[in-house]
């Protein structure tokens, strides 16, 4: 007989010499796979690329599945009959049948073709016929679904030259197909008569393409050619951007890609504006095996300075530009280093023209290293803040801004207990040079110059202190913790004592010590005693833990005389209530006695709630208490501290599964309990909608210049009121001069493979000026982002 067959019950054949070159069947799924991959590929794949094609080994074992395996000697045939299923070095082929022909080295699998690559990717086909080469060969009615659910259909695919494939009329898309009707078209997709990959020039073109929304052709290229999907990085445009903006009209940014190396390569962008000209921008970019740099320019020659203000740092100069680099590198896996830096032709170029990565309203220049090893940690900077405005000089911000000659931190704690306890080491540097000094004019008890937040000139400090504590367990349970702290300073002025600092010290009665040299140091014994309490009850679990603090110390020296630039934000609540030093850096310093008492609560009910709690007071026992000394600043006017019993402080809290949350942190008076302070938040969040609500409340601090109560009220929700389907906005009320200074309204449309934003913003400033800002975007999935955005809008 001719055939040689094997029939009757379904079996599995392992791989012998003959049966092994069905494996070509399945060899195939690595090259079929990779056939749908340049339909899926979007302009931004020139730099993102796409992993190489899965390749089969030749030595990879095979199991083949089938009702009937024929040997037909005489057509020099080998066919699979019957629910075929050959798995191969991971990937899986099941067809009605698959036949390789020896003579002419082709292999053709017929009816219900399907292969399963291992990376999940489901190719299914009427029809595949192929050399096992896989230099010839065509497919009939082409399915690919990916793992990411992008789709892949084309009427048919042929292989010619051995590296080139067309795809005849193909369509791609990134969206499920409606379950209750599969006919109706995707929300999107891109159909094309021809798709072209030459696996040798690693290029896709793509003939008479059509970009579809619901079934509706909205753009049409005749043709275009991209990178095809073995190409992680390639030379090409990429998706443009839209904005408007009064001053500046209407944009299209335009960026190129060039591909210099693996590692490193160059953007090249035009914004062309309709009021201002082509505003022309290139970012070069290298990655190294520690770490990334980046090198950016941009420039502009204006057309039109008068659509800007007139006064205004936008308004003076037609020609503006900068360049401005940031780096980040690993030394080791304890060390790091970077920086971040910008110059300019002047102070608000970058943000006039929205330069990414440059356009923050204060910018800080920066080099940096740190350091990190259990917890022990290391942090040294120098900085200069750029701030970003509109104002020309001396009026504006810009010139009060410090240069930080440098900072630095390091905190070191030994491994080993020392007297049973945990000694800590804590060094702080902080060198400032400044060249005109920063003031406030306020309504306080004068009319000008209240205080100087920073001296025009140059200081610098060293401080290093040490720490040591030590937990005792006492009968019933009393947590008793001595603690022992000690510090010096050394700090180096070089001050213009004259014109605003000299009004400042005037107006506040203070005095600044001479240039030269000054030391001081603190020493504090402290002992502090907790005392927790469980209580326990059906359904719930409550820690009740008092809570007691007394801290000896002489006096602080020299802490009124010497400039204040880190310890300005003094916030006294529920979580600075029982820190040993309540100021906010190191240039003040707390003396004398102080004693602060308290309670701490924490609870659970049922297995959804959660709840906390702090009440308590601080206590000046003897000496001069630092927070009713007069600084620059007045750092400690109106703080709740400046008496010798503080105001009381309080904080609740709130949390429940289903996504509730809420939160106080209030502050009483410590004679008639009137409400000096309060910060409160509720939210939900949960499926369907996110709500939160905040209040802040502040009241009047004169001598800080605020002779009225400030009171605030913000809100923001969401709401998802269909399945794809979200309305947004927020808003916040300044409750004290009853007007909105911010509100916004959006609208929002996320679905597995499109996303559409819709916005709009007020800004009122304290001039009253309102700026208006429109926003508008769509990101479709696998192709990229695309929006436009305006601002300045008067109407």
């Amino acid at each position: 007989m001719a055939d040689d067959r094997h029939t009757g019950c379904r079996r599995g054949y392992s791989s012998s010499p003959r049966s092994r070159r069905l494996c070509a069947g399945v060899g195939l799924a690595a090259l079929v796979a990779g056939l749908a991959m340049p339909a899926i590929l979007s302009p931004a794949s020139a730099q993102t690329g796409i992993d190489q094609l899965a390749a089969t080994s030749p030595d990879a074992p095979m199991l083949l599945q089938a009702d009937e395996l024929v040997y037909n000697n005489d057509a020099g045939t080998i066919s699979a009959v019957g629910d075929v299923r050959i798995d191969y070095d991971g990937s899986r082929l099941v067809a009605r049948q698959v036949t390789y022909v020896e003579q002419t080295g082709r292999m053709v699998a017929i009816g219900d073709v399907e292969i399963l690559q291992p990376d999940g990717t489901r190719l299914v086909a009427d029809e595949i016929d192929i050399t096992d080469d896989f230099r010839e060969g065509f497919l009939n009615s082409l399915r690919v679904v990916t793992p990411d659910n992008t789709r892949f259909v084309a009427e048919s695919a042929e292989r010619r030259d051995g590296n080139v494939t067309v795809f005849n009329q193909g369509i791609y898309t990134a969206c499920e197909p409606c379950e209750e009707q599969p006919e109706r078209p995707p929300l999107w997709q891109i159909k094309s008569q021809r798709t072209i990959w030459n696996a040798e020039e690693k290029t896709v073109r793509f003939e008479h393409a059509r970009f579809e929304f619901f079934g509706v052709p909205i753009a049409y290229m005749p043709v275009f050619t991209t990178a095809d999907p073995t190409v992680k990085r390639k030379t090409g445009f990429l998706a443009p951007s839209f904005r408007f903006a009064e001053e500046l009209g209407f944009g299209v940014r335009v960026p190129f890609f060039v591909n210099l190396a693996p590692n490193y390569d160059v953007m090249l962008t035009g914004t062309g504006y309709t009021r201002q000209g082509f505003l022309g921008e290139a970012e070069f970019r290298h990655r190294l095996h520690n770490g990334i740099y980046n090198l950016k320019i941009a420039g502009i020659q204006q057309q039109r300075t008068d659509a800007f203000g007139a006064g205004t740092v936008d308004n003076l100069n037609p020609d503006r530009g900068m360049i401005g680099t940031s780096g980040a590198f690993t030394i080791n896996p304890r060390w790091q280093f970077g920086w971040n830096g910008m110059l300019q032709t002047d102070k608000n170029f970058a943000r006039t023209y929205s330069i990414s990565g440059f356009n923050q309203g204060v910018f800080r220049n920066e080099a940096w290293l740190t350091g990190l090893s259990g917890q022990n940690f290391f942090d040294a900077r120098v900085m200069h803040f750029d701030v970003q405005e509109s104002t020309l000089d001396p009026g504006g911000r810009n010139t009060q801004q410090p240069n930080v000659l440098p900072s630095t931190d390091y905190n070191y704690v030994l491994s080993r207990p020392v007297a049973g306890g945990q000694l800590s080491f804590n060094v702080n540097t902080r060198g400032i040079v400044r060249e005109t000094a920063e003031t406030r004019l306020a309504a306080g008890p004068a009319n000008d110059n209240f205080a100087t937040f920073g001296t025009d000139g140059n200081s610098w400090r060293f401080t290093a202190e040490t720490e040591w504590k030590r937990t005792f367990t006492a009968p019933g349970g009393l947590l008793v913790t001595p603690i022992l702290h000690a510090q010096g300073d050394s700090t180096i002025l070089d001050i213009n004592a004259a014109g605003p600092l000299s009004q400042t010290m005037e107006t506040t009665g203070t005095a600044l010590a001479a240039n030269g040299t000054h030391w001081r140091g603190m020493a504090t014994a402290g002992v502090e005693a907790r005392l927790p309490l469980l209580v326990s009850a059906p359904g719930s679990t409550h820690v009740f833990e008092p809570i007691g603090q007394v801290f000896v110390r002489p006096d602080a020296p020299n802490n009124v005389v010497l400039p204040n630039e880190d310890a300005q934000s003094l916030v006294f609540d529920g979580s600075t209530l029982f820190r040993r030093d309540k100021f906010s850096g190191y240039d003040r310093i707390e003396g004398g006695i102080r004693a602060n008492a308290g309670i701490r609560y924490s609870g659970t009910l049922g297995e959804s709630w959660s709840t906390t709690g702090v009440f308590g007071q601080s206590f000046h026992l003897a000496g001069d208490n630092p927070y009713d000394d007069a600084d620059l600043v007045n750092a400690g006017a109106d703080s709740g501290l400046e008496t010798d019993r503080s105001d009381y402080v309080a904080h609740a809290g709130v949390r429940h599964a289903s996504g509730f949350a809420a939160s106080a942190d209030v502050r009483f008076d410590e004679t008639d309990f009137d409400l000096r302070r309060a910060d409160g938040g509720i939210s939900f969040t949960n499926a369907t909608i996110a709500l939160a609500a905040n209040y802040a409340m502040i009241k009047a601090q004169p001598t800080y210049g605020f002779n009225t109560d400030r009171q605030e009220i913000s809100g923001s929700g969401s709401l998802r009121f269909a399945e794809y389907w979200r309305v947004l906005g927020s808003a916040t009320f300044d409750i004290s001069n009853n007007r909105m200074t911010n509100r916004s309204i959006g609208l929002a449309y996320d679905d597995e493979c499109f996303q559409f934003g819709l916005s709009y913003t007020e800004t009122v400033d304290t001039a009253d000026a309102v700026e208006r800002t429109f926003g508008i975007t769509f990101a479709f999935r696998t192709l990229g982002d695309f929006g436009i955005t305006s601002s300045g809008l008067d109407f």
